[in-house]
């Protein structure tokens, strides 16, 4: 057992309470009978020339977003058949888990990516946040759609269900989920259109404050970082109004070198709504506009944007590490800072 952390150190090496490093990449934490549960895609053995693109969801939890307990693979791996959505070589991407009231379930939702920019979605469900998940769906297509990076989202009032997902390479949806949040209705509306990478907006994060609605984004350049996007509204369906960069005190328009996935508002503590990011080059700390400039010839009207981009770093995505930063509030315009460190105990 490591000794009990009393800061969260945005950037630098979280380590569990064991003292191993912990993988909790593009992840999101749901609150369960006031413990903290902390889900994500597992890339503990995605080195490079592995062919491994994940390891299964594992959680830890916590009673203090400080000190985490490693809960070990919530939904395990698949390494017996390579056509499972689960198998490692897949990619397997963002897991986002939402509780039922009506069926008691938890619901978890995992995008799969293929060749060819094709995204479907698995679905499985349980009845406890630390599993057994049992596949509900696959290879899911919402609304016949390729579908990327995604947020899931419960009314807290009526328990209706949302799905924000990027259209790959197109445009944001906002679509109804059915009462048992494993499929979506047909009713949706889109948002935020653009021609192609890197300006389609992709990592959706959602949260709601002051009964406004907001959903922060990212552009889409890969694991290279680059400037996050704030919208809100005043319903879940729109229209949103683009509010702009997040971070507009980072010199180097990359989100201060990391990527939202999330945003985890505390249950108790007053007004502390919590950015969780991903820095998924630990290494990489330039300026981003090398990166975006290449992303845009990338994918150019008429260029195969299959052939293979230049590198700029090293991508080891089971070095990557986490960038949770609090949001402060301009009136209602959401505002991220550098802390080179913080607590959850500085809120009232």
């Amino acid at each position: 057992m490591t000794d009990p952390q009393t800061m969260i150190r945005p950037g630098q090496p979280w380590l569990d309470t064991d003292g191993n490093r912990i993988h909790a990449h593009g992840g999101s934490v749901i609150t369960v009978d006031g413990v903290f549960y902390w889900y994500v895609e597992n890339k503990e053995r995605s080195t490079p020339g592995s062919d491994i693109w994940h390891w299964g969801v594992r959680c830890y939890s916590s009673s203090d977003l400080i000190n985490w307990q490693d809960r070990g693979l919530i939904i395990p791996p698949d390494q017996t058949d390579p056509e499972s959505p689960m198998h490692p070589a897949q990619y397997v991407d963002r897991p986002h888990i939402i509780h039922n009231e009506q069926t008691g379930k938890f619901v978890c939702w995992i995008k799969i990516m293929t060749k060819g920019s094709i995204q479907r979605s698995t679905v499985l469900t349980a009845d406890s946040i630390l599993g057994p998940y049992t596949i509900a769906r696959t290879w899911l297509r919402p609304l016949g759609m390729s579908a990327g990076d995604f947020d899931l989202v419960v009314d807290p009032h009526d328990g209706k269900g949302y799905y924000y997902f990027e259209r790959v390479h197109s445009e944001m949806i906002c679509a109804d989920l059915t009462d048992d949040y494993t499929d979506v209705t047909g009713y949706y509306s889109t948002h935020f259109p653009q021609p192609q990478p890197p300006f389609v907006r992709e990592a959706p994060a959602y949260f709601a404050r002051n009964g406004l609605h907001y959903l922060l984004t990212s552009g889409t350049t890969g694991y290279y970082p680059n400037p996050s996007e704030a919208a809100v509204a005043h319903s879940y369906h729109g229209p949103f109004e683009v509010l702009g960069d997040l971070h507009p005190t980072d010199s180097s328009r990359t989100s201060f070198h990391s990527q939202i996935s999330s945003v985890f508002k505390h249950p108790t503590k007053k007004d502390l709504y919590i950015a969780l990011g991903d820095r998924w080059l630990s290494s990489y700390l330039a300026d981003g506009a090398q990166a975006h400039e290449a992303f845009v010839e990338h994918f150019a009207p008429g260029r195969d944007s299959d052939e293979p981009m230049e590198e700029f770093a090293e991508v080891n995505t089971s070095l990557a590490d986490y960038v949770w930063l609090p949001i402060r509030f301009d009136e209602d315009t959401p505002v991220i800072d550098w802390r080179e460190e913080w607590s959850p105990e500085e809120y009232d």
